[in-house]
């Protein structure tokens, strides 16, 4: 029999739902002998997928990763391995963009197994009520301890979320702007004036670090940006989070937030047998979505289980209380050279939120990186 090796991230949401799924296929179905091995969150965020595709079949990944795997051959297209029945009903019962996200040169080439995207989060023991604007925001970080998320490529996705917000979505080619100069601005001042007044040394933590010390330590009362992680909501943790819809601009407006979650990819090297077809496929059941997978530390993908009532009441409703966000969040761009763009942009908004450079020097920067980015994307389509 066959060896199949996938590799995902290593925290619970990452790893546990999946190898959970994998011994009970083994019970119930005929034989699979899938193994799941990880790596960090960092190399979950920048490994490049052409080495790792060399050593796995499966890869669970991000959606802005797809751009540098397919123009490196890395992943098999998956049209071919489920049929159209499959993707209608995937397209259908995904929330929001989460299965769009992996479509990417008119074809899909991940599975939408998880989703997430940036949303709000209120430390335990916080009893006034959280903010739903960006002013008020700004407001209550003058009495209470307001965090951002900005380590690694998360410094640009809170900018960019804020630009979502603003009213502009980035980095979208017109152009060859990163975002229009007043909506950067704007976005940029806000990050730069709550950042002047988070806790000391919270901008280096990535978000499962953020929220950890959130929850554990009190280490800050509020996040206006961070993926939300449900492990950090769940009813049976003695200090759990509360996790709400990113703010907006003006009050009702469009929660600005970028997508998150993971999608499992076929390396090109992998030979898949029926039966790891029909497991993989198994993953987005309804069924698999809402009775395996939230209740082994995994966060689903399916809308099915988003408005579970029992999904939500052992998270203390974080799928309810965040779809909105989720709905309305920003899709990266999947263009090759996009990830180091990520980085590279999150690099310079960080000095420009430490004083180092001038927002309007930092803007410049960002363009000049971006056009940089994808100057041999045939046509300029950067989706």
């Amino acid at each position: 029999m066959t060896r199949f090796r996938g590799l995902t991230w290593d925290h619970p949401r990452g790893r546990t739902a999946l190898e959970e799924a994998a011994g009970r296929w083994r019970h119930r179905n005929d034989p699979l002998d899938l193994v799941w091995e990880t790596h960090s969150l960092e190399g979950f965020e920048s490994s490049p997928i052409d080495e790792l595709a060399d050593r796995y079949d499966l890869i669970v990944l991000d959606h802005p990763h797809l751009g540098d795997a397919v123009k490196h051959q890395s992943l098999q297209p998956l049209d071919d391995l489920f049929g159209a029945a499959d993707r209608e009903r995937w397209a259908r019962e995904a929330i929001g963009p989460t299965f769009r996200s992996y479509v990417y040169d008119d074809q899909l080439w991940a599975l939408p197994l998880d989703t997430a995207a940036q949303v709000a989060v209120i430390a335990p023991n916080v009893d006034e009520p959280h903010p739903t604007t960006w002013d008020e925001v700004e407001s209550f970080a003058i009495n209470n301890r307001v965090a951002l998320s900005l380590a690694g490529p998360h410094a640009f996705l809170s900018f960019a979320s804020l630009c979502v917000a603003v009213g502009e979505e980035p980095v979208t080619g017109r152009d060859q702007l990163v975002v229009s100069r007043s909506v950067g601005a704007e976005a940029a001042e806000r990050l730069k004036r709550i950042a002047s007044m988070c806790p000391p040394g919270s901008g280096e933590l990535n978000p499962i670090e953020l929220l950890s010390e959130m929850a554990e330590h009190q280490l800050a009362d509020y996040c206006p940006l961070v993926f939300g992680y449900v492990n950090y909501a769940d009813t049976a943790r003695a200090r759990r989070l509360t996790f709400v819809d990113a703010p907006s601009v003006a009050a009702g407006g469009r929660p600005g937030s970028t997508l998150g979650g993971t999608g499992i990819a076929i390396s090109r090297q992998c030979d898949p047998s029926s039966q790891l077809i029909a497991h993989l496929r198994w993953l987005l059941h309804p069924n698999t979505q809402r009775n395996i997978i939230p209740h082994f530390a995994g966060q689903p993908s399916m809308r099915s289980a988003w408005t579970d009532a029992r999904v939500n009441q052992l998270s203390g409703d974080f799928y309810s209380n965040t779809a909105r966000t989720l709905y309305s969040s920003w899709i990266r761009p999947r263009y090759s050279g996009f990830i180091g763009f990520q980085s590279e942009a999150s690099a310079r908004i960080r000095s420009m939120l430490a004083g180092d450079i001038a927002v309007h020097e930092c803007l410049d920067q960002l363009d000049r990186l971006y056009a940089e980015s994808h100057h041999d994307v045939p046509g300029g389509q950067i989706a």
